[in-house]
């Protein structure tokens, strides 16, 4: 079955095309020229622990949260999937030991359907598979919102769009080979809100988020 799954998958990949470059004109986030410059020169290593994505990736230091100084921060504020793969020889020419994969929160707000950030994410974890076939890579599933504090209004209603991307990333990571770690559930409140103890903004997380998020990852971190 996940033999069927994987060519299925890989044929609708190849005919989902897109101009990656095209896209990127449009998408670029500011600073995203910047900090990709600084990842390249940085570089990783056989030993490195990628932590790849947007702002929830950035605002994190990993390196403390971790305990692990070969915690590498990729996060772009704004990334969508595309601009993680314009940029993502930063993350796999050291051939790093593990890479840990959020995105398409931003892809959400470019009113895109979950179906083709789907895809988008899954080309993401295709070519890190295909550049670095040793390196682990596991994908977190988007983190659930909360528009009460009418912060973002391009995220507004898309509660239900990350739902969807989630359900519909775990069996394409999985029979991609990567590991599925589901932390949308450990941060949501009663209605399936980003809690507001975690956040300021609805979206991006407060110190007591990311320790959540540290001991989700933590044994993935260090099997």
């Amino acid at each position: 079955m996940k033999k069927i799954f994987l060519a299925i998958l890989s044929v609708m990949l190849g005919t989902y095309t897109f101009s990656v470059k095209a896209s990127m004109d449009d998408e670029r986030p500011p600073l995203y020229d910047e900090r990709s410059a600084l990842f390249r020169s940085q570089g990783t290593d056989s030993e490195s622990i990628v932590m790849l994505g947007n702002s929830l990736i950035q605002g994190g230091e990993w390196n403390t949260l971790l305990n692990n100084e070969h915690a590498v921060n990729q996060g772009i504020i704004g990334d969508t999937a595309f601009g993680i793969l314009e940029r993502l020889d930063a993350a796999t020419d050291g051939k790093p030991a593990k890479i840990f994969l959020i995105c398409g929160a931003n892809d959400v707000s470019h009113d895109l359907s979950a179906t083709e950030i789907a895809f988008r994410i899954m080309r993401v974890v295709n070519e890190i598979r295909k550049r670095t076939p040793e390196t682990r890579v596991y994908v977190m599933s988007v983190l659930p919102i909360n528009n009460s504090f009418g912060r973002y209004k391009r995220m507004i209603g898309k509660e239900q769009t990350i739902r969807d991307l989630n359900v519909l990333l775990e069996p394409m990571a999985t029979a991609a080979g990567a590991t599925w770690i589901n932390i949308h559930p450990h941060f949501t409140d009663e209605n399936g809100n980003l809690r507001e103890n975690l956040t300021s903004d609805g979206l991006h997380l407060l110190p007591p988020g990311y320790e959540i998020w540290r001991n989700i990852i933590l044994p993935y971190v260090s099997e």
